[in-house]
C-alpha cells in the first residue's frame, strides 16, 4: 500500500500535491486541515483517512476522528494530530501508545519534518511537516511511503517548495 502523508495544510492545498500523490492508494492527513471542503477536494481525489487537529472547526471535527487506529498489512498505526515528539509525548499519547502499542506514530502539529526510531517505545514516530502556507516552517513538505507485510519502505521526502510561495 503506498500512503501520501500530509498535515498542517491550514486551508491551503498546493497543486503539487495531486501530482505527488497519484499514484498513492491513500492519503493520510495529521490533522489541521482548515477546511472542510479541503478535506472534501483530498477525498474526491484518494481514499483519505484525516484526524482533526487544533485549528479545525466543527464541521471536520464531525468528519474526522481525535485519533485514527489502523491495522495495514501488519502495522499497528495511531494517528493524531497532537503527540509530542520522542520521548516527551503528551499524557494522552502515552496512554494510547501503552494500550495500543502502534508499530508507528503519526502526528502534525509542530509543522516540523521529523522521521525517528523511538527504541523506548518500539515504533517510528512520522511528523510529515507543514504543507500549508501558514505557521513558521520555512519549507513545504509532504511525505511518501509504502507498507507491505510487515514493513515500512521506499520513504521519501517531497518539498513543495518556501512556506510563503506558491508551486
Amino acid at each position: 500500500m503506498k500512503i501520501g502523508l500530509i498535515s498542517d495544510t491550514h486551508s491551503h492545498l498546493e497543486d503539487g500535491v495531486f501530482h505527488h500523490f497519484k499514484n498513492c492508494d491513500e492519503i493520510w492527513h495529521a490533522g489541521d486541515i482548515g477546511t472542510i471542503e479541503l478535506l472534501h477536494q483530498l477525498e474526491s481525489f484518494k481514499p483519505t483517512r484525516a484526524v482533526w487537529g487544533n485549528i479545525d472547526g466543527h464541521k471536520i471535527r464531525e468528519a474526522c476522528p481525535e485519533n485514527q487506529f489502523l491495522n495495514i498489512e501488519g502495522k499497528r498505526i495511531l494517528i493524531t494530530h497532537i503527540a509530542g515528539k520522542p520521548p516527551g509525548y503528551t499524557t494522552r499519547v502515552k496512554v494510547m501508545i501503552s494500550r495500543y502499542r502502534p508499530h508507528i506514530l503519526i502526528c502534525g502539529h509542530s509543522h516540523i519534518l521529523k522521521v525517528q526510531n523511538d527504541q523506548k517505545n518500539n515504533l517510528l514516530f512520522i511528523n510529515p511537516g507543514a504543507a500549508g502556507i501558514q505557521g513558521f516552517h520555512k519549507i513545504k513538505t509532504l511525505l511518501r511511503f509504502e507498507i507491505e507485510q510487515g514493513r515500512i519502505f521506499n520513504m521519501e521526502v517531497i518539498e513543495l517548495g518556501k512556506r510563503g510561495s506558491l508551486t
